[in-house]
């Protein structure tokens, strides 16, 4: 379908377009993932994607030294693995390189900078009818939508940045196209980490130095000579402040709750490798017990460096809470020798620094602030801790009425792979119906080599 099709001329632009296909809403590594799985069966879809590439989040949002976690097996997507001569843990620009590659090798051609504004079930005609805008030179940071059933149906809408909304001049308004899509099916597939959670600190308004979230941190050689407190202390935090010491800042990481660190490698392999073959046999706890006597062995006993470790396993806490454990890149050595200063949690803000619980207060010259992400979905279709309120089947993450959650599982980019192919597996079935019953013939193949 050509883009001229799908974004009619101004003076058809009362007329909606229906391309059957089922529709993805984000061109991250979770759209991609869906739209190359279901390419496989022989099944199209429309990638709508509100940025001006893909994984705009990866492009835009992370800082410039940021590898991955787990070793590459654990982060390709369905049908194309890395390269060989990729490192094993891939860096930033890697994975951005890998994912260019992916959506070539199948063919994907998401449409970019289409907002999505209102995506809506019609149960009369038993389809999903997507509403977006295509906002011409579209920067990443644009709005995004919200998810937000209505009463009479099932919705998903841009709460607070529809037309209607948005400046009412005629320049801005001949900027944005609008098109109308319609499907049977609908994957929302905009990721985990959509929105910076940034906590409500009082004074945060009075903080005469640098206020930033981890998105928009990206070096630390601005921070040279400086005073930086980094607020919280998972995998970001750690590595922020890393990367603060090798550009000579001097880096406080203020710690609220307990974490567990572990080694990135023990008995010669991945860590998160030697877990997955473990539960392959033995239950989560027993483990995690493993895990926490390896890592002591490894590392040492973290909580004299106050780094205290949560009373409940690391894999167990993940399953539970989503809480991921801290694979060290080197922060527990830089805490060891005293060149990262380990601080409460903040009370507050000041003018030049901060108030910590324990009363004591220090000055800063910047606030780092790696307290995670959230889902940019409402509540309605997503819970309080981000997940998606469908049904995890062998069918994936399924809502009603033809609707499919991808990558909001809490299981990283393994997960998303899973998520993918299931979800991709039970459209293509129902593709494959449809089609015979409008053909009235034999279904059409359903997998290619």
């Amino acid at each position: 379908m050509s883009e001229s099709t799908i974004f009619p001329p101004k003076d058809d632009s009362q007329q909606p377009k229906f391309c059957g296909a089922p529709i993805i809403v984000g061109a991250g590594p979770s759209g991609l993932a869906v739209a190359a799985s279901l390419r496989r069966f022989l099944v199209p879809s429309v990638i709508l994607e509100r940025s001006d590439g893909i994984a705009g989040l990866w492009r835009h949002r992370t800082y410039d030294r940021l590898n991955l976690h787990l070793p590459k097996p654990f982060c390709e997507l369905p049908h194309l693995p890395f390269p060989a001569d990729f490192p094993t843990y891939p860096s930033k620009d890697h994975f951005l390189e890998y994912l260019h590659a992916y959506a070539d090798r199948f063919s994907l051609r998401p449409l970019f900078g289409c907002t999505v504004v209102d995506a809506r079930f019609d149960p009369a005609a038993s389809l999903w009818r997507v509403t977006a805008i295509r906002r011409r030179n579209l920067p990443d940071d644009a709005p995004v939508r919200k998810v937000s059933p209505s009463s009479s149906s099932d919705s998903l809408t841009e709460s607070s940045h529809s037309p209607s909304s948005s400046s009412s001049s005629s320049e801005t308004l001949r900027e944005l196209e609008l098109a109308e899509f319609a499907s049977p099916w609908l994957v929302v597939a905009t990721g985990e980490n959509a929105e910076p959670v940034v906590p409500e600190f009082k004074g945060l308004e009075a903080f005469k130095g640098s206020l930033l979230h981890s998105s928009e941190y990206k070096s630390g050689v601005e921070f040279t000579g400086k005073k930086v407190l980094v607020v919280g202390c998972g995998n970001s935090g750690m590595e922020i402040c890393v990367d603060l010491c090798e550009h000579g800042a001097m880096p406080f990481m203020s710690v609220r709750s307990g974490v567990h660190i572990l080694p990135r490698e023990m008995l010669g392999s991945s860590t998160f490798g030697v877990a997955m073959k473990l539960l392959k046999w033995l239950p989560t706890r027993l483990v995690d017990r493993f895990l926490l006597i390896m890592a002591k062995m490894i590392i040492g006993d973290t909580e004299k460096y106050g780094l205290r470790r949560p009373k409940m396993g690391p894999l167990e806490l993940k399953n539970t809470t989503g809480k991921t454990p801290v694979l060290d890149v080197g922060a527990l050595s830089l805490t060891k020798a005293g060149r990262i200063k380990i601080v409460p949690d903040v009370k507050s803000l000041t003018s030049n620094g901060a108030i910590f619980i324990d009363g004591e207060e220090m000055g800063f010259d910047a606030v780092v602030f790696a307290t995670g992400y959230k889902t940019n979905e409402s509540d309605d279709v997503f819970t309080a801790e981000g997940k998606a309120k469908g049904t995890v089947t062998t069918n994936g993450c399924k809502g009603e009425n033809g609707i499919y959650f991808v990558g909001f599982t809490g299981k990283g980019l393994l997960g998303t792979s899973a998520d993918a192919i299931r979800t991709a597996l039970h459209i293509s079935e129902t593709w494959a119906s449809k089609a015979l019953k409008k053909q009235g013939s034999e279904p059409p193949p359903t997998s290619s080599k």
